[in-house]
C-alpha cells in the first residue's frame, strides 16, 4: 500500500511539475519522484511522453489494486489541482489556498482520526468497457495537457503567488488559486476555454520620456536622482562660475561674440538659480532666477523693451523662467503654461551644466535661448511631444512691432538611444522700428547613442547634429530697406546703399547653419571628453550676436550700430570648434576644462587695444553713454552714426574729421578675426 502512495504522490509531482516546472524545486520530492517515474516508465522526469507514459501506468495499477473509495479521491484530487491551476490568472482576486498533498498520520494515533481505508481484494481481469472508458479518458487528457502547455508558454503564474512550499515538518504542500468554495466542480469544468485565458490587464500611462535614461543627452541635466521632492514642491538650485582667459589679451577684460563668456582673466559668476517646481491638483509653476552675468548678457540681446513705456528689461532680468499653467489628464497629457520658458531652438541648454560643452557653436548661441508668452505641451505618446507657441517675438521679453510671433517644437524619442528635436518659428516681425520686416527659422536635430558598454572603461559614446535654415524678407519702402529669402530680388522702391550703390535690390537676408558634436564617457561616467563645432552664413547679420563696443546693444544697434553694421547685405560667415574635459564625481557636480577656436570672415572678436573708450574727461575704458555714434579720445561723440549709403571708408574719414573738429581724435575698437581662450568652470546643480 505504501508502495503505490509512493507511486501516485510521484505521478501527481510529475504532473504539477509539467505545469510549474520552475517552481516543483522547492516543493516536490525530486529523488523519490525521479525513482518512481523511471521504475515505471523507463523514461526520465521531464517531457510530455513521460508524464502521458507515468499516468498510463499507474492508472492501470491504481485500477486493479486501489478499492474504489480510495481511487475516487485521489483521481478527485488530481483533478482539482489541475482545474484550480488553470484558473489562477483567470481569477486574480480569488483567495488563495493551501492543500496538503501527502500527511501521513502520527504514531499512535487513534483509528478514529484516520481515514477509512477498505482492505485490499485480489486483482482481477479488467472489464473492457472500463478500459475503453479509461482511454477515453487518457485521450483527453493529453488534449487537456497539450492545451494547458501551449497556454504556459505564454504566461506565467503571478510572482507573488506561492505555487509550492515546503510545510513545517517536512509536508509538501501547494497553494493555487482556486474559485470560491460555493462554485461546484461542475460548474467550473463547463466553463469555456476562453475563461482560461485571462483578461489582459490595462497598462498604465507613464510619464513622458521617463521609460528610458536619457541622462546622455546634450542640453539635458545628467541628475538620476531627485535632491528633495515634495507633494507640492520640488525644488532646484544652480550655480554656475567660469575662470575665462582669451588669448588676445583685451585691455578692458570684456568679450563679445558669446552668450556664455562675457570677461576676460576674472572669475565670474555665470548665473545663481534659485527656484523649482510647483505642482498640486494638476496646477503647475516653475520659478528660476539668473543673478550673475545671465541678468545683464542675456537681456542685452533683446531689442524689444526699448519700445514704449515701462522698462521691460529691469522687470525680466532676473527671470531665466517664470510661467503658471495647468495640466489637462487628456492623451498622454496636455500643459498649457503662460509667462517665460526656455526655447531649446539649437539643442543646448540655456543651462551650461546640462550641456556637453560650455560655448556652443554659433547655430546655438546665436539662436533664442527663452520666449515669453504661451506654450502647449501635447504628448500623443509616451515618446512624442507636440508644443505649440504664441509668443511676443524672437527671443523678446515684448514685441519689436505689432505682430506675434508662432512656432513650435517636435520630440521625438523612437529609441532609447536616439532624440529628434525639430524647432520651428515664423510671422514674427522681429527688426526693432522695421514693421514690414518677417522672419522665418528652422532647427533641426538629431542625437544618436552609437556605443553603451557600462562596465568598459570607455562606457559610452553619442553624437549630435544640428541644422539650421532661416531667413528674413519684406520689401523696400520709401523709408525702409527691403529683403529677400530667395537671393538679390529686384524691387524698384530698393535705395541705393554701400552693398548696391546702383540700388533696385532688396538683398539676400539668410542665415545657414551647422554644428557636430562627439561625446565619451569613461568609468561609469566620471569622465567625459567632447570634440565638437561648427559654421554658419549669415548675410545681414542680423542673428550675429552685436558686439559691446562703447556699451552697444541690441537696442541701440537698431538705431545705429556704427562700429559694427548690420546692413541688408552686410556678409558674415564664421566657424568655430571646441575640445572639453568633464570631471563628474558627482551627479550635482561637474568640473569643466575648455578650449575654443574661432574664427569669423571680418573683424569681430575683441582685440588687445579692447571695445570699450574714453568716458567724459577722457577717463578710459568707461564708454561715453553713446554706443549709436562714433567716439573720440576725448570722450565725446561725433553726433552722428553709420550711414548705409556710404562706404565704412566714407563713414570713418567724416567721423574724424568731427573729432578733430573737438581737437581729439577718432576713436576705433580693437576687433580681429580669430579668437583662442580656455575656460574653467565649476557647475552645480540639485
Amino acid at each position: 500500500m505504501d508502495e503505490i502512495k509512493k507511486k501516485l504522490v510521484a505521478s501527481l509531482c510529475a504532473l504539477y511539475e509539467f505545469f510549474s516546472r520552475p517552481l516543483c524545486l522547492f516543493g516536490c520530492d525530486g529523488a523519490l519522484a525521479d525513482k518512481a517515474i523511471l521504475k515505471e516508465t523507463g523514461l526520465p522526469r521531464t517531457g510530455k511522453d513521460a508524464i502521458l507514459k507515468t499516468t498510463k501506468a499507474i492508472v492501470r495499477k491504481a485500477t486493479a489494486i486501489l478499492t474504489f473509495p480510495s481511487a475516487l479521491i485521489l483521481s478527485l484530487a488530481l483533478c482539482n489541482a489541475s482545474h484550480s491551476y488553470a484558473q489562477t490568472s483567470a481569477l486574480p482576486d480569488a483567495p488563495a489556498k493551501v492543500a496538503a498533498l501527502h500527511e501521513g498520520a502520527a504514531p499512535g494515533a487513534s483509528s478514529a482520526a484516520a481515514p477509512d481505508v477498505a482492505p485490499t481484494r485480489p486483482a482481477v481481469a479488467p472489464d473492457p468497457a472500463s478500459t475503453a472508458d479509461i482511454a477515453k479518458e487518457l485521450a483527453a487528457m493529453k488534449a487537456r495537457i497539450e492545451f494547458l502547455e501551449a497556454e504556459l508558454k505564454n504566461r506565467a503564474p503571478a510572482p507573488d503567488t506561492p505555487l509550492l512550499a515546503v510545510a513545517p515538518g517536512g509536508m509538501v504542500a501547494v497553494a493555487s488559486v482556486t474559485a470560491p468554495t460555493a462554485l461546484p466542480a461542475q460548474a467550473m469544468a463547463a466553463q469555456p476555454s476562453s475563461d482560461l485565458s485571462a483578461a489582459p490587464a490595462k497598462k498604465e500611462k507613464i510619464a513622458p520620456f521617463s521609460d528610458w535614461d536619457w541622462t546622455w543627452l546634450n542640453g539635458n541635466p545628467r541628475n538620476k536622482d531627485t535632491a528633495f521632492d515634495s507633494k507640492f514642491f520640488t525644488p532646484e538650485i544652480r550655480a554656475d562660475v567660469t575662470y575665462t582667459y582669451d588669448f588676445n589679451k583685451p585691455i578692458d577684460d570684456s568679450m563679445g561674440g558669446s552668450s556664455e563668456l562675457f570677461r576676460s582673466n576674472e572669475i565670474q559668476l555665470e548665473q545663481l538659480g534659485v527656484g523649482g517646481d510647483f505642482h498640486y491638483d494638476n496646477v503647475r509653476a516653475r520659478l528660476m532666477t539668473q543673478f550673475g552675468m545671465y541678468s545683464t548678457a542675456t537681456v542685452r540681446n533683446d531689442p524689444s523693451y526699448s519700445k514704449g513705456q515701462w522698462n521691460i528689461a529691469d522687470a525680466d532680468r532676473y527671470l531665466a523662467e517664470a510661467y503658471g499653467g495647468y495640466h489637462l489628464n487628456a492623451l498622454n497629457g496636455i500643459n498649457i503654461d503662460a509667462g517665460i520658458f526656455m526655447s531649446y531652438v539649437g539643442l543646448f541648454s540655456y543651462y551650461n551644466f546640462d550641456n556637453w560643452a560650455y560655448q556652443p557653436s554659433y547655430v546655438s548661441s546665436n539662436t533664442p535661448w527663452f520666449f515669453e508668452g504661451v506654450r502647449i505641451q501635447i504628448f500623443p505618446t509616451p515618446h512624442l511631444k507636440i508644443e505649440p507657441w504664441i509668443i511676443n517675438g524672437w527671443q523678446s521679453y515684448g514685441s519689436s512691432n505689432s505682430r506675434k510671433g508662432l512656432g513650435g517644437q517636435i520630440k521625438w524619442t523612437p529609441r532609447p538611444w536616439m532624440n529628434i528635436i525639430s524647432n520651428n518659428y515664423g510671422l514674427g516681425h522681429d527688426d526693432l522700428y522695421i514693421p514690414n520686416r518677417g522672419r522665418v527659422h528652422t532647427d533641426n536635430s538629431i542625437e544618436i547613442k552609437y556605443y553603451d558598454k557600462p562596465g568598459k572603461p570607455l562606457d559610452k559614446m553619442a553624437f549630435s547634429f544640428t541644422g539650421d535654415l532661416g531667413c528674413e524678407f519684406g520689401p523696400s519702402t520709401a523709408t525702409l530697406a527691403g529683403v529677400s529669402c530667395h537671393g538679390d530680388k529686384r524691387d524698384a522702391l530698393a535705395a541705393p546703399s554701400a552693398n548696391f550703390p546702383q540700388g533696385g535690390i532688396d538683398p539676400k537676408q539668410s542665415f545657414a547653419g551647422w554644428m557636430l558634436y562627439n561625446r565619451m564617457w569613461f568609468k561609469k561616467d566620471l569622465h567625459g571628453l567632447t570634440i565638437g563645432g561648427g559654421m554658419i552664413n549669415n548675410p545681414g547679420r542680423y542673428l550675429v550676436l552685436v558686439p559691446p563696443i562703447n556699451g552697444e546693444t541690441a537696442s541701440s544697434a537698431a538705431i545705429n550700430a556704427p562700429y559694427f553694421t548690420s546692413n541688408p547685405g552686410d556678409p558674415f560667415k564664421a566657424w568655430d570648434t571646441s575640445l572639453t574635459y568633464d570631471y563628474m564625481p558627482r551627479q550635482w557636480l561637474t568640473f569643466r576644462w575648455e578650449y575654443d577656436f574661432r574664427h569669423a570672415s571680418v573683424p569681430y572678436w575683441s582685440g588687445k587695444g579692447g571695445v570699450t573708450p574714453p568716458g567724459s574727461g577722457g577717463v578710459p575704458y568707461t564708454n561715453n553713454g553713446f554706443p549709436q555714434y562714433y567716439a573720440c579720445m576725448n570722450g565725446g561723440n561725433t553726433g552722428f552714426g553709420d550711414n548705409s549709403a556710404l562706404s565704412m571708408a566714407s563713414n570713418l574719414a567724416l567721423a574724424q574729421t568731427a573729432c578733430g573738429s573737438q581737437g581729439s581724435s577718432l576713436w576705433q575698437p580693437d576687433l580681429r578675426r580669430a579668437e583662442n581662450l580656455i575656460d574653467i568652470d565649476i557647475m552645480v546643480k540639485f
